[in-house]
């Protein structure tokens, strides 16, 4: 039932889901339950390529098992004051944090990304990470210190002085030109076998077809990222009936 605790018949039709092929939104369709919860699911319980459904459903019942009543300690969070559903926002926070994690990057890092990408303010101090995320200040430092050095996050002096992270917009196009880099010295190093195999070789062929292919895609990436750039600095505008719409203007 939607909503409620997923089956051992559910998690059955997720692991069939998984080895066909198939994404996580048209498995969700197929059992009416939410994208995020199947992200959830399979990223706790060994991801896309490592997923049991028996293993699954014994982690979740000895998961359920080890819970009781405690008092709280360390800092909570706040209620929401900004209006949103606080538990859809939490669902949707696990489903961008496992996206992120399969796209590389650990789960602490990925964590502290998700944060700073759906605050409205674009950034947050250490004290807000760790109370809003329920972690050491050392779990922030280092993730932090590991974005950081992937160009991912940058840090600037609020005007009360005090440290604030930020999720820069830009990086986006940044990730893309670095992505298209790399395609580029992929395709160098691929026609530098070329004449080290002998061209007209079948592997010489197969080395060329491969540059031209890595050049058009890198080309392609670049493109589109310069084309696109303005779109991350799009603005919302309120219209008269009070919706946020965006606008283009930077």
């Amino acid at each position: 039932m939607p909503g409620g605790r997923l089956t051992q018949q559910e998690r059955q039709q997720i692991a069939l889901g998984l080895g066909d092929g198939l994404a996580y939104a048209e498995i969700a369709r197929k059992l009416g339950r939410p994208t995020s919860t199947i992200t959830r699911e399979v990223m706790r319980n060994g991801g896309p390529t490592a997923y049991r459904s028996d293993l699954a459903h014994l982690a979740t019942e000895r998961r359920t098992r080890r819970r009781r009543p405690t008092t709280p300690r360390g800092p909570q969070v706040s209620p929401r004051t900004d209006g949103r559903d606080a538990e859809a926002v939490r669902e949707y926070e696990e489903a961008f944090t496992a996206i992120l994690m399969q796209s590389g990057l650990p789960k602490m890092m990925a964590r502290v990304l998700t944060s700073l990408y759906t605050t409205d303010a674009g950034s947050l101090t250490a004290s807000e990470l760790v109370q809003h995320l329920q972690v050491s200040p050392a779990s922030v430092s280092k993730a932090i210190a590991f974005l950081e050095g992937q160009g991912l996050v940058r840090r600037e002096r609020d005007e009360r002085r005090r440290e604030r992270y930020v999720a820069d917009n830009d990086v986006w196009y940044q990730s893309m030109i670095a992505s298209a880099r790399g395609h580029a010295q992929l395709a160098e190093t691929a026609r530098q076998g070329v004449d080290i195999l002998g061209p007209g070789t079948p592997a010489a062929v197969r080395l060329e077809n491969i540059a031209r292919f890595v050049d058009f895609v890198g080309e392609s990436i670049t493109r589109a990222a310069e084309q696109a750039r303005e779109i991350l600095y799009t603005e919302a505008e309120t219209v008269s009936g009070g919706t946020d719409t965006p606008s283009p203007d930077r």
